[in-house]
């Protein structure tokens, strides 16, 4: 069983703030514990900080492995001026550099299905240059996934996302790789005026 924090439980949102947050609150549980609690307490009660340092630390890992705002933005642009041959053997790439088998999905709403440790996922990724994406493409890919008996699914968009498509995937668990998490997925992309096409 995979263990997900809920988007809303307080170690979530705090794994979305900036990481000197959920240190302060921990050093301020500790603080609070000194000064107000008898001696033989004070120990355990300053225990309870020790979570928020936790999730800082994870904060702090993620926040300083995001790609920069530039690289996002080359990364952006990279994929805009692709094709959509070079576009989905980026990705196709992509996924089977993570260690995924990747096949070509000819109809419906995904463009690929990615399978690995015996779980499956529908990857969208063909309105990539929309500029503003709603949730009827979701639903779609939502569909998809019910019908191919996935596990899960992906929608790719280096557009802006909606707030009703956004609050849609978080509803129906479909993972959104937008403009920073495609920076991550595509590492080369916003780093070198070579394209895909000419890697190969």
């Amino acid at each position: 069983m995979n263990w997900k924090l809920k988007d809303d439980s307080l170690f979530a949102i705090l794994l979305r703030s900036p990481w000197w947050i959920s240190v302060a609150i921990g050093g301020a549980l500790g603080v609070i514990a000194v000064a107000f609690l008898p001696g033989e307490y004070r120990a355990v009660g300053a225990i309870a900080g020790l979570p928020f340092f936790g999730i800082g630390g994870i904060a702090a890992w993620r926040q300083w492995q995001a790609p920069s705002a530039a690289r996002i933005q080359n990364t952006l642009a990279a994929v805009h001026a692709m094709s959509w041959p070079e576009f989905s053997r980026a990705i196709e790439d992509a996924y089977q550099r993570q260690g995924y088998r990747v096949s070509t999905v000819a109809k419906g709403a995904a463009s690929f299905e990615i399978s690995k440790d015996g779980r499956t996922a529908l990857v969208h990724c063909k309105r990539w240059k929309v500029a503003r994406t709603g949730v009827e493409p979701l639903s779609e890919l939502h569909a998809s996934k019910d019908a191919r008996n996935a596990h899960e699914c992906i929608y790719v968009a280096a557009g802006e996302i909606s707030a009703n498509a956004r609050t849609f995937a978080a509803k129906h668990a479909i993972r959104l790789v937008d403009a920073p998490e495609l920076a991550k997925l595509l590492p080369s992309t916003g780093r070198s005026k070579k394209t895909w096409g000419d890697r190969r």
